[in-house]
């Protein structure tokens, strides 16, 4: 029994990378894994369990997007899921048959996959074409974009159940104002796409023909980039969210003086001004 709620969504496959050259499994095919020009596609596999995020499912998830992180030719990962629901939250079956030790290791790998996704040097999606619900939608809040379908779902319901989505709470009031935040964790209630993308919890709203193409704009935009400088901006832009205003404008100026010494900043104005395509260095030459 998992975290799902009302939802008559279709299943929807999106066809981007049908042919990868890389591919592989985890964990029973809990997650399939493909990596074709620089994007590294994790679709969530468990349809029949909505794709709850059980102790093994997070430690496929753990294992697919953190192995070699730091190669060169890793420039996004992307976030899917097979079914109607993109992912139901924690497995309740499990977390109630399990002790306190397990019950601590669950919500531990998912502290460490949560922040993990927001640690990585590469830009993160999360794609969703259904529900997303409790840890799923601490999930999708935790990746750096998230597109949706118009007609997805959103919520926190676990006071329903009598298990308040305290660490689901934790992603989503980073992303969304308090007055939505508490209104989902407090009702339970769905929030559709469109109040999402409103709130901050996702970037883009499409409709589902309109996803692949939407998608793909996304991808192909940020693979135009450097990777190393993508990394930076990345890191920092996470570091100053905690600071004061002052601070982050003096560790942000140190930023961008160092960033201006790195040869892609040099290539990038140049290449500008003479209106041409940059030449990125390799991450390994820099």
């Amino acid at each position: 029994m998992s975290l799902y709620f009302k939802n008559s969504i279709l299943f929807w496959n999106i066809k981007v990378f049908q042919r990868p050259s890389r591919l592989f499994s985890s964990e029973a095919e809990l997650t399939i894994v493909s990596e074709k020009d620089g994007v590294r596609k994790i679709l969530l596999n468990n349809p029949k369990k909505r794709n709850a995020l059980s102790l093994a499912m997070l430690e496929s998830l753990k294992s697919c997007a953190f192995r070699d992180v730091n190669s060169p030719s890793l420039r996004c990962i992307l976030l899917q899921s097979t079914g109607p629901v993109f992912s139901s939250g924690h497995d309740l079956k499990e977390l109630l048959s399990s002790d306190t030790g397990k019950r601590e290791e669950i919500f531990r790998k998912c502290s460490e996959l949560m922040v993990g996704l927001r640690n990585l040097p590469v830009p993160t999606v999360a794609v969703v074409n259904g529900l997303a619900a409790a840890a799923g939608c601490q999930l999708v809040a935790s990746c750096d974009i998230a597109v949706a379908t118009s007609t997805s779902e959103f919520s926190t319901p676990g006071a329903s159940v009598g298990l308040f989505c305290s660490t689901p709470g934790v992603a989503v009031s980073r992303n969304v104002p308090l007055k939505t935040a508490s209104y989902m964790l407090f009702t339970g209630k769905n929030i559709n796409a469109h109040r999402a993308v409103q709130s901050g919890l996702i970037s883009k709203v499409v409709d589902e023909s309109e996803m692949e193409a939407a998608i793909e704009d996304i991808l192909q935009s940020i693979l135009s980039k450097s990777r190393s400088v993508l990394a930076l901006g990345k890191k920092y832009f996470y570091e100053q969210l905690s600071c004061n205003l002052e601070e982050a404008y003096r560790k942000g100026s140190k930023v961008m003086v160092d960033n201006l010494a790195h040869h892609d900043a040099s290539e990038g104005i140049k290449a500008f001004f003479e209106k041409r395509p940059p030449k990125w260095v390799k991450v390994e030459e820099s």
